[in-house]
């Protein structure tokens, strides 16, 4: 058998090439970067970059004025934790994802732009895997941006620096997992539903409307003294999960029904579940495309 060869050169006719052929590394790092800079509408026209910029400086504004406070006050600590900050602007990032999961993943299937990737050497599950990453790796810089300006801030203004970045640390290991399950799910809305209408609705069900039921058996099971209910009903949506796990890791966020013992690693496997599912349907949905 003939030796699968790394790049494709296409020959129309003109100037022939003769350097380097780069492989499916180099394809896959461009699709990558080129897919987080769509995400924050970098190379496309100046209104796809209005909504991401706008809902970035929603999310980012409020931990300005709470440096500002922190420093002319002269507050000893911060008034909320980072994993609390990240659950206060919960509903922005949620946002974010359902407005630019289906940029990476709607346009391209819908009008059949895919078939341009998967033309050799590329394998449709890599464009599955860069995709998700782009996604990614956009929603953890857009959550991660306040804290830092959380963080930069507090030390400014001389807070305790080894408890500020324990509390940093531990936020950063469960905006890992969210964006994680965030980018799994609204990534595979969107090369489901081809309309972007669609996938928008769809994704904002998923992170907006279904935490937020959660939130209400939660509450409602806390009163009934049902806590029990409560922490199963957590494992509903991606939200109450790192929630969940917040408050178990003692981050600084409350929830109604929190759980303990066994149940905190339940939590934690379920996450990982999910984010894990998620990639996986991603994956067999591309290459499902890339086979017809």
């Amino acid at each position: 058998m003939a030796e699968q060869r790394a790049g494709v050169i296409h020959d129309l006719g003109y100037r022939h090439y003769d350097g380097p052929r780069e492989g499916v590394a180099t394809i896959a790092r461009t699709l990558y970067v080129t897919g987080l800079r769509h995400a924050f509408g970098l190379g496309r026209s100046g209104k796809s970059k209005i909504l991401p910029f706008l809902l970035l400086a929603l999310c980012t504004l409020p931990a300005a004025i709470v440096v500002g406070v922190v420093t002319i006050v002269g507050l000893s600590e911060l008034p909320l934790t980072y994993a609390g900050y990240t659950n206060q602007v919960q509903l922005l990032i949620s946002l974010f994802a359902a407005a630019q999961a289906p940029v990476l993943f709607s346009r391209d299937l819908r009008h059949r732009s895919i078939v341009l990737y998967l033309a050799r050497p590329l394998p449709a599950y890599v464009i599955a895997l860069t995709r998700w990453a782009s996604l990614a790796t956009a929603l953890l810089v857009f959550s991660v941006l306040p804290l830092l300006v959380l963080y930069t801030g507090g030390l400014l203004a001389g807070l305790d620096v080894g408890e500020q970045t324990t509390d940093l640390l531990k936020a950063l290991a469960l905006l890992l997992l969210v964006a994680s399950m965030l980018a799994g799910i609204t990534g595979f809305i969107s090369s489901v539903s081809l309309r972007r209408g669609f996938a928008v609705v769809g994704s904002i069900v998923a992170l907006v409307v279904v935490p937020g039921v959660v939130t209400a058996v939660q509450a409602i099971t806390s009163e009934e003294d049902a806590d029990q209910v409560g922490v199963v009903a957590g494992l509903a949506s991606p939200w109450s999960l790192t929630n969940g796990l917040a408050s178990a890791w003692e981050a600084g966020v409350t929830v109604f029904t929190p759980p303990a013992g066994g149940w905190v690693v339940v939590y934690l496997a379920v996450a990982v579940l999910v984010a894990a599912a998620g990639l996986a349907a991603i994956v067999a949905r591309f290459l499902k495309v890339g086979s017809q």
